[in-house]
């Protein structure tokens, strides 16, 4: 009799175990009761949400429960979530490219509802109506993207407008005062393919490292890697931007290229309008003047916040893009490509000498171009490309506050049409 109960109790235990959460996968159970908990009185809309999400969408509502940030736990309604996965699911089962996805981009670039800190608008069926025609008789993802990016601002009527009432403005917001800045403009386009079921994702950097600003674009994932594609489209991986980001500063989280994710990642989406936190990894000592005191009011304003918008460092694919693109655009007759590294000292042959700092060409004193030169880590065979004017005379200032480097060298460049330039320190 006993071992008759004990049976039954196992049994029981068991089956209540397995009818938790009817339909997900064992990896989100965790994460659910810690979503929940977190959700407070809002628990009931996130149960009731997952509940009701047809057997075929269950796993996408738990993704999104158990990755979605605070606020969004203790406020989104579980007709905004369900409406949310019926069209995303829709859109997976109509569109090919977006049938075809991994399950772990599907989930990360196209189920979900937002992209930063905009607020949460009820944007897919609308989106889905308006961008559905657009793609409907195209073959490929490609042809389907470029054909919504070059119809988008006449579809929303949105043009870009420091006016707009906040940066971070949401696509709903964007069109009822028709304008945005690079941020809303690249949430709108996300938006748009998202509802179409192709993957896509915010991009950006916090600050240029010629302390100019910042900017926000979109990404879109494309036969298995990353691509990126303006509002006011060129195409994809080109824009006025690539030289800025092609020297961002590999060493210097302020200035990294991010990509959003809705998955954490541990490492915070830096590029967010509302992170100031961005502050905390920022050496404010070495920044101008102007630029320090924004970054001292961010930091008065960071205490106690915590990150929620997550991200990825692709800062490298966007220095070789523009390493890519320098070296393949045509030289005139007067230039060559000047290959550029910075050493510790005269061993040349050992990546272990380089070191990573900026280096101004400047002629006459007038300011030619500037870059980052490669790390210890980088390839032997990789260099910071310059075009120059062949017989001319420049001066490099090598520069890196944190090791106390500053140091003028005279160059002058020759007749061929590559050269390398070795700027030793210890010379």
């Amino acid at each position: 009799m006993n071992k008759l109960l004990l049976y039954i109790t196992i049994l029981i235990l068991a089956v209540a175990c397995q009818s938790k959460y009817p339909g997900v996968s064992e990896e989100y159970h965790t994460l659910l009761d810690s979503a929940l908990v977190k959700a407070g009185g809002n628990a009931a809309e996130l149960q009731k949400a997952l509940a009701e999400a047809p057997a075929d969408e269950k796993e996408g509502m738990a993704f999104l429960i158990s990755y979605m940030p605070e606020r969004d736990l203790t406020t989104l309604t579980a007709d905004f979530l369900l409406e949310n996965n019926q069209y995303a699911y829709k859109a997976r089962r109509e569109f090919p490219w977006c049938a075809a996805l991994p399950d772990s981009i599907f989930l990360n670039e196209v189920l979900p509802y937002a992209n930063i800190s905009e607020n949460r608008d009820r944007w897919r069926p609308d989106f889905y109506e308006r961008f559905s025609k657009y793609v409907k008789d195209k073959d490929n993802m490609v042809d389907a993207l470029m054909n919504i990016a070059h119809n988008i601002p006449t579809e929303v009527d949105v043009e870009y407008n420091t006016k707009r009432s906040r940066v971070d403005i949401s696509p709903l917001q964007a069109m009822k005062e028709h304008m945005a800045t690079c941020s809303g403009l690249s949430i709108l386009l996300t938006d748009a393919y998202r509802s179409v079921g192709i993957p896509s994702r915010l991009a950006g950097t916090a600050m240029w490292t010629n302390y100019k600003g910042n900017h926000t674009w979109s990404e879109v994932w494309v036969e298995g890697e990353w691509k990126f594609i303006e509002y006011y489209v060129d195409t994809l991986d080109q824009s006025w931007f690539v030289a800025d980001a092609g020297k961002a500063d590999p060493d210097n989280m302020l200035h990294w290229i991010y990509a959003a994710s809705f998955k954490p990642t541990g490492l915070p989406y830096y590029a967010a309008v509302d992170a100031p936190y961005v502050a905390d990894v920022v050496n404010l000592s070495n920044l101008p003047e102007d630029v320090r005191a924004r970054y001292e009011r961010m930091k008065e304003r960071a205490s106690g916040l915590k990150p929620y918008i997550w991200g990825h460092n692709v800062t490298q694919r966007y220095i070789d893009l523009y390493e890519k693109s320098v070296q393949n655009s045509a030289l005139a007759e007067d230039e060559l490509l000047a290959n550029v590294v910075v050493l510790a000292d005269e061993n040349t042959s050992s990546s272990e000498s380089r070191l990573s700092c900026r280096v101004d060409v400047q002629k006459d004193d007038e300011k030619v171009n500037f870059g980052y030169s490669p790390r210890k880590t980088d390839d032997l065979n990789h260099f910071l490309q310059f075009k120059l004017k062949k017989n001319t005379s420049y001066q490099f200032v090598v520069s890196n506050p944190e090791q106390a480097i500053e140091k003028t060298f005279a160059v002058t460049t020759g007749n061929d049409a590559q050269q390398d330039i070795q700027l030793i320190l210890s010379k």
